[in-house]
């Protein structure tokens, strides 16, 4: 059995291919390949208990990639990307650059085999740099030569936290961790968030989520928090939240005209995403 996360220390951590962790199991269940039997074993375990899992890893990629575009479309050219995992395919880089050349992107990831597969991948991007620390010590990723030696904190950054805060089990950990980031940014700069949480008014699903995050928990280096739409509304604090405000996952501003929400698929009412501008 994992060890729980509370009791581990801050920082950074060395690969373990015999325990399953979060990078590679979401890695696995978007169809990647930078993944071990053992990550295998858990994502089949979790979707044994929660056969939507894999759309709703399917939900959280499209978000990242549709609230990048509306970023670049808004003027912003650097990216803090937290709890990155591994930098698959259409990733913020591939699309930020596509649609702005010359936008700069860091990548952070406590886990050392997502830093070690994202060097791997974006060596000779001189845009775009990988660092191997944990999102929970804002002040050493900040502080980064990785960081401050690319990104421009006097001019508007984007800071990411997409399908990564609810392995922040503290919620007042949780609280301090996006205050300290976004205080360091100025008037223009974002900050995009997407999370798990329940459908409101459901016993059921929240039961199921519930046992789905104790077969994940047990299986997984990372314990998961269950968090309401209100919790995940504290996060954003006084920032603006750009329409159409936090809503469900596939939800915010789908790229298909003709997008109607379907209220019977539960696995698009399993988390939630919104986009903040800091003013």
């Amino acid at each position: 059995m994992p060890t729980e996360p509370d009791s581990r220390p801050h920082g950074p951590h060395a690969s373990d291919p015999t325990v399953a962790t979060a990078a590679r199991v979401y890695d696995y269940m978007l169809g990647g390949t930078h993944n071990y039997p053992v990550d295998r074993a858990a994502g089949a375990q979790t979707l044994r208990s929660f056969p939507l899992a894999t759309l709703v890893a399917r939900y959280n990629r499209e978000f990242l990639q549709r609230a990048v575009r509306f970023l670049t479309g808004a003027g912003v050219r650097q990216f803090l990307d937290l709890g990155s995992g591994i930098p698959t395919a259409g990733n913020v880089h591939e699309i930020a650059q596509a649609d702005a050349p010359g936008s700069r992107v860091v990548y952070v990831d406590y886990e050392e085999d997502a830093v070690a597969f994202g060097r791997e991948i974006l060596a000779g991007d001189a845009d775009t740099r990988v660092l191997h620390a944990d999102l929970r010590e804002p002040d050493a990723v900040l502080d980064s030569p990785e960081v401050s030696g690319l990104l421009d904190f006097g001019k508007p950054v984007a800071v990411l936290m997409v399908s990564v805060l609810h392995f922040v089990t503290d919620d007042a950990e949780a609280l301090e961790v996006v205050r300290r980031y976004t205080s360091r940014l100025v008037p223009g700069s974002y900050f995009a968030l997407s999370h798990l949480a329940p459908p409101e008014n459901s016993d059921r699903s929240l039961a199921l989520q519930r046992e789905t995050n104790k077969v994940y928990n047990s299986s997984v280096a990372e314990n998961l928090a269950i968090r309401s739409r209100a919790q995940v509304r504290e996060f954003f604090g006084d920032a603006e939240l750009v329409p159409p405000g936090l809503v469900l996952l596939p939800d915010w501003r789908p790229e298909d005209p003709s997008y109607l929400p379907d209220d019977e698929d539960a696995s698009r009412q399993m988390g939630v995403a919104g986009v903040g501008r800091i003013v």
